[in-house]
């Protein structure tokens, strides 16, 4: 018989990789983006709850599915019994194509990134890092050479996290609950001390931004285009969904870790951007390349700065590890189905992880690394990631009259009008986000653009679909009678 998963995560570990997949990684650098868009510090907490609540609306739904098809690979599973094989393959190769690869090796840039604030990585020089170029026709440019120092040091960590991973689920797990633990405390600790310090004015809550007054459309754009990094920020609960047949006690413990994780989220985030607020005015956010340690500085000095910086280097490879322990479950479910390149489909006989399924992200991750910067894969993948919610929202309804009798541990509340909702903001997120995206390529702001970017390389796996289905009508064309 072939080696299966144990049920071996609980509810504990599981909305530990809930609260460690979303926080650690948006907060600590997204502020100042989305601070120089909206130029109104209320705004900037208007569009964390905006976030927060649109997430929380998808998770609902995901959490019903989630409890009602308890198997590893979650959402690959639920597209499969929602659409049918086709959308089922198209996510999760889109998973393994933009949405886990692209997304974690964006989070690992954080990590990298936040190296600077102790000394600084090497980069060639303009010349240098534009020598190199791929142009991808109505997509835009790639420069494999920018910021190699980052991107050298990005791989690195990649690496490191992906070997523990590969040789033991229970200690990549104890380590998540670890590093979960460390960046609750470093978090409350920031907190508090920001909250508490001498420095802070209460008058940067009413001050706004020179020069950043958006209003009509141009407002509804720029809000827009903050959630795109709110959305980021919040994204990682999914992780969790992605090894349920790994979890004991589904029915009860997925809906539970989904639900305490995100709304702990939300508290967190607000609290932090608070926090950042009081410290900071909104031009000094948006002027801010690592806003959280800016912030941390003015609170506790030099040296408070450089402690706070490495709890948050800390905090980003606890969301690093989580998003490489999890999500090589999905390719390794397709692979099984036969959707997917065969080898990627073996429990490793010794160490009993989706060996080979990880091995294949680190190298798609690589890939990833060089081809743009945080903004560039944050961006990319979190489009995708909506473009797919949308569908899984609107599964709920398929589900509801395809399986009628199935039974149901966990309902969507306020069903039906919690999906609706969620569908029409997902449609019109989605809408604006790629009207942004055209025309800050268009005005020269980009050299890429960002969602068509990560809608192409979902396309990539319509051929390999094709291929994959054509080899398993052969194979039972030639099974023996």
């Amino acid at each position: 018989m072939a080696p299966e998963f144990k049920r071996t995560i609980g509810l504990y570990t599981a909305t530990s990789l809930v609260i460690g997949s979303v926080i650690g990684s948006g907060i600590f650098i997204r502020p100042a983006e989305m601070a120089a868009l909206l130029g109104n510090p209320w705004l900037l907490l208007f569009v964390w709850v905006i976030g927060g609540v649109l997430t929380l609306f998808v998770a609902m739904v995901n959490a019903e599915a989630g409890a009602m098809l308890p198997e590893t690979g979650g959402q690959y599973y639920f597209m499969r019994s929602m659409y049918g094989r086709f959308w089922a393959y198209l996510y999760g190769w889109a998973n393994f194509a933009v949405i886990n690869t692209a997304g974690t090796a964006g989070i690992a840039f954080i990590c990298a990134q936040y190296m600077e604030y102790f000394f600084v990585l090497p980069k060639f020089s303009l010349v240098v890092e534009h020598a190199v170029v791929l142009h991808l026709p109505f997509i835009g440019d790639i420069f494999p050479l920018e910021n190699i120092g980052v991107k050298s040091v990005t791989i690195l960590l990649l690496v490191i996290l992906t070997a523990v991973s590969y040789r033991s689920t229970r200690r990549a797990g104890a380590l998540q609950v670890v590093f979960t633990a460390s960046k609750v405390l470093a978090i409350f600790l920031l907190i508090g001390g920001m909250f508490f310090s001498d420095a802070g004015s209460v008058q940067h809550f009413t001050a706004t931004a020179g020069g950043v007054h958006p209003a009509g459309f141009a407002l509804v754009a720029a809000i827009v285009a903050a959630c795109n990094g709110a959305l980021q920020a919040y994204d990682g609960w999914g992780t969790m969904i992605n090894i349920a047949g790994e979890i004991r006690s589904p029915q009860r413990n997925i809906p539970r870790s989904l639900f305490v994780g995100l709304f702990t989220c939300i508290a967190v985030y607000l609290l932090i951007s608070i926090a950042m607020i009081d410290l900071l005015s909104v031009d000094e956010m948006a002027r801010s390349p690592l806003v959280a340690a800016s912030a941390a500085e003015k609170a506790f000095g030099k040296t408070g700065g450089g402690i706070i910086a490495l709890l948050i280097c800390l905090s980003v490879l606890g969301v690093t590890n989580a998003s490489i322990l999890a999500p090589p479950r999905m390719t390794f479910a397709m692979a099984r189905a036969g959707e997917f390149f065969a080898f990627a489909g073996t429990i490793h006989p010794r160490f009993q992880t989706p060996g080979n399924a990880m091995l294949l992200h680190l190298a798609w991750m690589v890939v990833m690394v060089f081809s743009g910067s945080f903004y560039i894969l944050a961006d990319m993948y979190i489009f995708v990631t909506w473009l797919f919610n949308l569908l899984l929202v609107a599964g709920v309804f398929i589900l509801r009259r395809k399986m009628p009798d199935t039974p149901r541990p966990y309902t969507v509340w306020g069903y039906p009008f919690v999906p609706i909702i969620a569908l029409l903001c997902s449609a019109f997120y989605l809408t604006i986000t790629l009207y942004n995206d055209i025309e800050a390529y268009r005005l020269g702001k980009t050299h890429l653009i960002n969602a068509v970017f990560g809608i192409a390389l979902t396309a990539t796996g319509i051929p390999f679909y094709l291929w994959f289905r054509y080899r398993q009508r052969s194979s039972l064309r030639n099974r023996p009678v």
